[in-house]
């Protein structure tokens, strides 16, 4: 349950009106709530939450966010959602979990911080192998803040054109000072592969200098999420842009266990069978070990079975295994 500090700053946060405040706590008390196993009640805690925001936007409050939809050229170039997934959502290494909760932390002092002449955190690198949770925290950190998520297309982005790709680019930042959102980069060596490399042409360079220039310049509200699977292959200017690096790996025999526990609780029961499960699952990432899961657990409704067999999940994760040595080799 929640602690006497949370229920105390709840009730401070509402008598004050401080409807961002109240709703941080709010969301902390879910999250609290579903480490410890209370699933159903981190579930409720959430929707509450949701609706109470959803009420206040429809009211017009002068604290919501407003609907965002990225209109004429700029609709081709970004795609807009507003998630609904947190943190706790996700299985995350302590070190992961800790840098991710300091820019949330910045981000909900973010008036307070400017007033101080300080900058909150609010451009970051995230660097790993696919499949290991990178585009899902863009997603998390957009839930969290209660703001929209724009994905940046980069195949509309990067054209063959002298010029139109910094054009482009030049509206992508300008939305970014506009509209407070988490602005996502994926794939990002499309444009930020170094400078000078052998398949290097004028136009690359040109995008590059655009991109490190626009990203310098932005003093926004908004938070800016690079992700890259080949993070050798950026141009070293790119890292001092940004506030923070973050690494992403494979998740550890103790996170492959919290995510089956946590995905497979209503089908698997035996600690035993999930323990033999986790091994299985060594070396797959976080997707990878996902979409075994879902399979399973799809597999065992279209079955009307209230439990996952557990051969049938082995032999998926060892399909898994297999496309993942097959990958590997050629």
């Amino acid at each position: 349950m929640a602690n006497g500090d949370q229920l105390k700053a709840l009730l401070r946060s509402h008598a004050e009106g401080d409807d961002r405040h109240f709703y941080s706590v709010a969301m902390q008390m879910a999250a609290h709530e579903a480490k410890q196993g209370h699933g159903k009640l981190a579930e409720e805690l959430r929707d509450l939450i949701d609706a109470a925001k959803s009420r206040r936007s429809s009211g017009n409050s002068e604290g919501a966010t407003p609907i965002a939809r990225p209109k004429g050229e700029l609709a081709g170039l970004l795609s807009v959602t507003y998630p609904s997934r947190r943190l706790s959502d996700m299985v995350l290494s302590d070190t992961l979990q800790q840098s991710l909760q300091r820019v949330l932390k910045e981000q909900r002092h973010l008036s307070k911080l400017r007033s101080h002449g300080l900058h909150p955190r609010r451009k970051l690198l995230l660097v790993g192998p696919s499949g290991t949770g990178k585009t899902m925290t863009a997603a998390a950190l957009a839930g969290e803040l209660g703001i929209p998520l724009f994905v940046v297309r980069l195949d509309a982005l990067i054209t063959k054109f002298m010029g139109e790709t910094a054009a482009k680019l030049r509206q992508v930042f300008d939305a970014v000072a506009s509209t407070r959102g988490v602005y996502f980069f994926d794939e990002f060596d499309a444009i930020g592969s170094q400078r000078g490399m052998a398949n290097d042409v004028g136009e690359v360079r040109r995008i590059l200098n655009s991109f490190l220039l626009m990203i310098e310049q932005d003093d926004s509200n908004s938070v800016i999420v690079a992700a890259t699977n080949h993070p050798d292959i950026l141009d070293e200017a790119l890292f001092r842009r940004f506030d923070d690096v973050v690494e992403y790996h494979v998740p550890s025999a103790a996170e492959v266990q919290a995510l089956l526990r946590i995905r497979l609780a209503a089908y698997v029961k035996s600690k035993k069978d999930l323990a033999e499960l986790a091994s299985e699952a060594s070396g797959l990432s976080h997707a990878e070990i996902a979409r075994a899961i879902n399979d399973a657990v799809k597999e065992a409704v279209m079955h009307d079975l209230e439990t996952v067999p557990v051969e049938a999940m082995r032999a998926l994760l060892q399909q898994r295994q297999a496309v993942r040595r097959r990958t590997a080799g050629s």
